[in-house]
């Protein structure tokens, strides 16, 4: 690289990537505040499997739901 002294050229692609992440600032910003990773949902989802297996046969949906509400109970619903 050579060092010209004008920071121009060096300047350009810090602002074109600077504009590519415009598009996702939204869920950037929503990262920063709820850090939500995926191993936190790939457990619920696992929880919920386990409680459909052992729920096999009931009729009544209603019931499977509080079933799930009472396993995970920091989770609104």
């Amino acid at each position: 690289m050579v060092s010209s002294g004008d920071p121009q050229p060096r300047i350009e692609p810090l602002k074109a990537f600077a504009r590519k992440l415009k598009g996702y600032l939204p869920g950037i910003l929503a990262h920063c505040c709820w850090q939500l990773h995926t191993s936190l949902i790939e457990g619920i989802n696992n929880k919920i499997k386990v409680i459909k297996r052992m729920a096999y046969g009931f009729r009544d949906d209603n019931y499977f739901f509080l079933k799930i509400r009472a396993a995970l109970p920091g989770i609104a619903g």
